[in-house]
């Protein structure tokens, strides 16, 4: 299974807390410094996923090792393949029958092109109150908050009321094949009794207009439905009439696929998102009901619609074309790729609609695929995430919402883990968290990473 390799622990592991209660915060001045610099020291270290394999996440999961295992635990180290590095570690909590609660993060970050940057994209500099650098955001900070809390637990004695498995993962910005699919393949037993998950996306501030901020926690994804197309015709000389043309039928399949409008599908986590932001403007609406008008409601709403408008469908974006080989030749053959994204319970209607729009001329596969998933919003999970928000921030509002893409959260539900995206920041009004994941200029404030320790911590000990 590639390499395995244990950090061992340097000190005693921590004792138990005086109390469970996650009252008396062990979150002290090192833990608000160590946060900084994690996340910095994270930037620096070059790990761009420029997919098919091209990454080396081995430096960062050495980093996130050492630092758990001066925590005085012993984080393994486990590759598929050599340097597509995952780190994995447990803290032992107080009650032995309780269920495990997961806690991971990727290691990889998208490419950056630094001529577009006003910093070098990978110095993880701090000017003026801001980490600047790829990954501050996605999402090497919540690699960091992590980190930063489990150190502040281990000097403070304190330990978690159920087990705690900690997981930092490869891959996560292409396949997800060298990280958490392999994780969850290979090395279940790793995860032994854990039955929920914590990670990116989710939990920081959306400045929507008036009122109250909001802070968003992701109950759900839609799946990953990545496709490639294959047109057939007849090859020919450019200059002859050909009624055959693989060109010609794959751009109109592409053409119907990229007009198409999708019918609208509530789930159950936007349907609560929206009853909520609707709430907030002082509208009483029912998603469910027949006459329910779900353009005049997300009018209502400004910004904040921002929340549901892509999850409220199934979508598929072409995004790629290839074809031919020489200007006066009609090839056989011309391929496309598709970015298709599928709400829980919408695989059947996506199958049947890509059948209709790819017409018979034009073959589909799925070229990557991955599972939507939705989390329960009326449970204890949920409302814990809740209040350990609103404890930081009382003048803000928690809602639920379904995130468009996609996380490694999909990779550990083969596991039956329930995944939550909550990785909290408080962020300033003016600040575009949406623009900057993948963006230019990545960053974040060097008080939102102290707020997200604080909550992280207050979090995890509640649970």
């Amino acid at each position: 299974m590639g390499d395995m390799t244990r950090f061992a622990a340097p000190a005693e592991p921590p004792v138990d807390s005086p109390a469970d209660s996650p009252v008396g915060s062990p979150v002290d001045a090192l833990a608000l410094d160590e946060v900084v610099r994690f996340t910095s020291d994270l930037i620096r270290i070059d790990t761009t996923n420029r997919g098919g394999g091209d990454c080396r996440e081995r430096p960062a999961a050495e980093y996130a090792a050492e630092a758990l295992a001066a925590a005085g635990l012993e984080p393994l180290l486990l590759e598929r393949t050599p340097g597509r590095t995952n780190v994995v570690a447990r803290i032992e909590g107080t009650d032995p029958a309780a269920d495990a609660l997961l806690v991971h993060g990727h290691l990889d970050v998208v490419p950056a092109e630094a001529a577009d940057w006003s910093v070098d994209p990978f110095s993880g500099e701090v000017r003026d109150g801001v980490v600047w650098g790829r990954g501050a955001v996605d999402m090497k900070n919540m690699d960091a908050m992590v980190l930063a809390v489990v150190r502040a637990w281990a000097r403070a004695g304190v330990r978690p009321r159920r087990d705690v498995v900690i997981a930092f993962t490869a891959d996560e910005e292409d396949s997800a094949v060298d990280g958490s699919g392999f994780l969850a393949d290979h090395h279940p037993e790793l995860f032994e009794g854990c039955t929920e998950g914590l990670s990116e996306s989710g939990a920081f501030t959306l400045h929507a207009g008036p009122g109250p901020a909001l802070y968003p926690i992701a109950a759900g994804e839609r799946g990953t439905a990545w496709l490639k197309l294959t047109a057939h015709g007849t090859t020919g000389h450019g200059s002859k009439p050909n009624p055959a043309n693989a060109v010609t039928r794959l751009a109109a399949a592409v053409h119907r696929i990229g007009e198409h409008r999708w019918p609208v599908r509530l789930t159950g986590t936007v349907a609560a998102c929206i009853t909520e932001l609707a709430a907030l403007q002082g509208l009483s609406v029912d998603p469910r009901a027949r006459d329910f008008d779900l353009d005049a409601v997300l009018g209502k709403l400004g910004p904040a619609a921002a929340l549901v408008e892509a999850t409220v469908r199934n979508s598929a974006n072409p995004t790629m074309l290839s074809a031919g080989y020489k200007l006066n030749v009609v090839p056989g053959q011309a391929v496309a790729y598709v970015d298709g994204r599928v709400l829980p319970g919408g695989e059947d209607e996506f199958r049947r609609t890509l059948d209709e729009l790819t017409g018979p001329h034009v073959d589909w596969e799925f070229h990557h695929r991955e599972v939507a998933l939705e989390a329960p919003v009326d449970g204890p999970t949920y409302a814990v995430l809740r209040q350990a928000v609103e404890r930081f921030d009382p003048d803000g509002r928690v809602v639920p919402f379904c995130m468009a893409g996609g996380t490694d959260a999909k990779q550990f539900s083969r596991l039956g883990i329930t995944g939550y995206g909550f990785s909290p920041l408080k962020l300033p009004p003016g600040f575009d968290y949406w623009s900057l994941f993948h963006g230019v200029d990545e960053r974040v404030p060097v008080e939102a990473l102290h707020f997200g320790v604080r909550v992280l911590d207050h979090a995890l000990r509640a649970l």
